[in-house]
């Protein structure tokens, strides 16, 4: 039988501070057998030096000096592995209150989020702020691991009593698919391997999960969306009159002859011709990267989105915006950014906060309105010319933005559209 492994799967793993996160990993990291020998070697090595039995599991994650002297994790960091079933890329968040902006950042792409709870400490203010965040990002699958269970005698009691908790806040958050694993890092229960501990759990490992989650259906196919990167006319023989415009399919599929408008102009044309990295197809569909010639000669530049005829997004200068602000600078009133949707720039300006989250309770804050490092918060924002829209709830990509600081070009925050 042939084995297809070119599917690839980004997860987000979150957790507070010794929920076993970066255990976790490099469990799955070295049971998985992903783990080059020189490395292996240098963290045995290191495990040595700092007097553990075996290899400290966390070492094969915790890249940077400072969290490895801490024993924490600061930044994002990514880790890739493959089995035959699937690649596979892991975004490493960390779990601190202030680095809220690192989770927003690492999860923002993710098909899954892996949220880990202690088994003796249940669900806790920072288990609610990670399943949140992963709500407001519309991640679409979250597995939360209740993680030592060998702490607690490996009892399927402790196991659902947490599950109990984690529904009774969960059923208020946009997440169609949560799954539980009970699950012990350290040990390598359910992580790769079944656990002969917990034979009152049905369900499979953690790896088994990810290689067998369905995610061709979270990319959204029904609406066509080709954000026009550059315009291509290459003058060459056989090209002179070649005017190809190419860019990377958002969501949705083009075929050749189907009717389009441009936006914004609203002009209308059909497909004449689909050309990707290897020749011409009739067809492309998201996330492909070609380039596309019409029929007729419109003017079309950079920042102009091809869409079907009779499926188009809103056009608008004011959206709502839920921002995620990521700059060490309070945002200034009134103040012009540069605004990035997909490959449009245009200037735009903070017209209002409308609220801000306090991210522990995640109540609505309305009489605080100063935005600063990690705050997320919806605004209204105004820009000097329409962006061609959907909400992020039903595109990630056309329903994303980003605020540069046209001093310093600094990326300042980062938004999904409501």
């Amino acid at each position: 039988m042939e084995i297809n492994n070119n599917q690839l799967l980004r997860f987000t793993t979150a957790g507070s501070v010794d929920d076993g996160k970066s255990t976790l990993i490099g469990r799955l990291l070295y049971d998985s057998k992903s783990i080059f020998e020189d490395q292996l070697e240098a963290i045995e090595n290191t495990s040595k030096k700092k007097g553990h039995e075996g290899v400290d599991l966390a070492l094969f994650t915790d890249g940077l000096r400072d969290e490895r002297e801490q024993g924490i994790t600061i930044d994002v960091a990514y880790r890739y592995f493959t089995t035959p079933k699937r690649k596979f890329i892991i975004a490493d968040t960390p779990g601190h209150i202030q680095y809220t902006r690192n989770m927003v950042t690492g999860a923002s792409t993710a098909n899954a989020a892996i949220i880990l709870v202690d088994a003796r400490h249940g669900v806790i203010e920072q288990t609610k702020r990670h399943a949140f965040i992963a709500s407001l990002l519309h991640i679409p699958h979250v597995i939360v691991c209740i993680n030592k269970m060998d702490l607690v005698d490996f009892e399927e009691a402790a196991y659902n009593k947490i599950i109990r908790e984690f529904e009774e806040f969960s059923s208020k958050l946009l997440v169609k698919d949560f799954r539980f694993i009970p699950i012990s890092a350290l040990l390598g229960d359910n992580v790769v391997n079944r656990s002969e501990n917990m034979p009152w759990y049905q369900g499979g490992p953690l790896l088994h999960t990810l290689e067998t989650m369905h995610i061709s259906s979270d990319i959204n196919k029904v609406d066509a969306r080709f954000p026009v990167q550059t315009v291509l006319r290459p003058q060459s023989e056989g090209f002179i009159d070649y005017r190809g415009y190419a860019g990377r399919l958002a969501s949705g599929v083009l075929r050749v002859g189907d009717e389009v408008a441009v936006m914004p102009s609203g002009f209308s044309s059909t497909i004449k011709s689909i050309e990707g990295p290897s020749g011409s197809i009739n067809e492309a569909f998201a996330p492909m990267s070609v380039s596309i010639t019409l029929n007729d000669d419109i003017d079309i530049s950079r920042g102009d989105m091809i869409v079907r005829a009779n499926n188009q997004p809103e056009a608008s200068q004011d959206i709502e915006v839920m921002l995620c602000w990521l700059n060490n600078n309070a945002a200034k009133p009134r103040a012009k950014y540069t605004i990035k949707h997909t490959s449009n720039d245009q200037k735009a300006m903070i017209k209002e906060v409308i609220y801000k989250i306090d991210i522990n309770t995640l109540a609505r804050k309305t009489e605080d309105t100063e935005l600063t490092m990690n705050d997320i918060c919806k605004v209204k924002i105004r820009t000097t010319k329409p962006l061609m829209i959907d909400s992020y709830r039903e595109n990630r990509v056309t329903g994303s933005v980003v605020l540069i600081d046209e001093t310093t070009n600094e990326t300042v925050a980062a938004g999904m559209i409501v």
